[in-house]
């Protein structure tokens, strides 16, 4: 495919196209989309245009978007649940940033490798995800296994390995094992929002830093590194799990194509309303 079709097939599963579509009935980039990729869009719902536009993507262009809503799709949905298990996305750890995370009784990072990556960063990031969690797995394709194979025997760490196949099922090779002779406090303090280890703090010492803003934070996360670290590592986790914000019965509604999208994006009844409405009214060919 041509650079400038990829790029516009990158925009097109994206948090501002969306909410463009949603809101406003029309966005630039899914017109552009629709017309170069899906035949006679016209009068068709919205809901098969973007099945069809998915199928794009799933047959010829298995971006970083696609492994990461079918591992949403596969995993929180389809081998655990909303109400057991949280995921996150994009999570700044160390100099690096977790492409998906699970947490339930334990966390797992999940680190993508699509057909259109290499593995050039792979152990830096793979190093800095133990400084967090304590199960690292990596999601690649059929393709790249052996090359994986032998990156990860070289880091020498219990890290996962996953294969998404053609038809869109994901394969374990091998499970993560536990992994936390690297965890470190500072890291995982630095991934809390502030009301995040205020919980934590004053759970623990039933008081928060009577200090001046300016040295506030210091103090706070002196206190956090004061905690020995499995027990801030755990308290971390019950703090993250919260993160979930989706309306469980909205969300359900949802069609595939679009779960991920709709689960990060703290959407609120009205939104879930526009995007069914949306979804239901048939392209203008705009």
């Amino acid at each position: 495919m041509e650079k400038n079709k990829l790029n516009i097939l990158n925009k097109i599963f994206s948090r501002s196209t969306f909410r463009n579509c949603f809101d406003n009935g029309y966005d630039k980039t899914y017109s552009q989309v629709v017309r170069r990729y899906v035949d006679n869009g016209t009068g068709k719902q919205n809901s098969e245009l973007i099945s069809q536009i998915y199928n794009v993507l799933r047959e010829g262009y298995r971006n970083e978007y696609y492994y990461k809503n079918t591992l949403l799709n596969k995993l929180l949905l389809g081998i655990h649940s909303v109400n057991t298990t949280t995921a996150l996305t994009e999570i700044p750890i160390a100099k690096s940033k977790a492409d998906f995370v699970l947490i339930n009784g334990k966390a797992v990072v999940y680190e993508i490798k699509t057909e259109l990556d290499n593995f050039d960063r792979l152990e830096n990031q793979i190093n800095d995800y133990y400084k967090a969690f304590d199960h690292v797995a990596v999601v690649t394709c059929k393709e790249n296994l052996q090359v994986l194979k032998k990156k990860i025997e070289m880091i020498g760490k219990p890290v996962g390995i996953y294969i998404l196949q053609k038809r869109g099922t994901i394969t374990t090779i091998q499970k993560p094992q536990a992994y936390s002779v690297e965890l470190d406090a500072e890291i995982l303090f630095k991934i809390l929002r502030k009301q995040e280890y205020e919980e934590i703090l004053f759970n623990k010492y039933k008081h928060l830093p009577d200090v001046s803003e300016f040295k506030y934070y210091s103090e706070c996360k002196k206190m956090f590194l004061e905690i020995p670290l499995e027990e801030a590592y755990l308290s971390v986790l019950k703090l993250l799990k919260k993160r979930s914000q989706i309306i469980k019965d909205e969300f359900s509604k949802i069609p595939y194509e679009l779960k991920f999208l709709a689960y990060f994006m703290n959407l609120k009844s009205d939104d879930y309303k526009k995007i069914t409405k949306f979804l239901n009214e048939s392209y203008g060919g705009v």
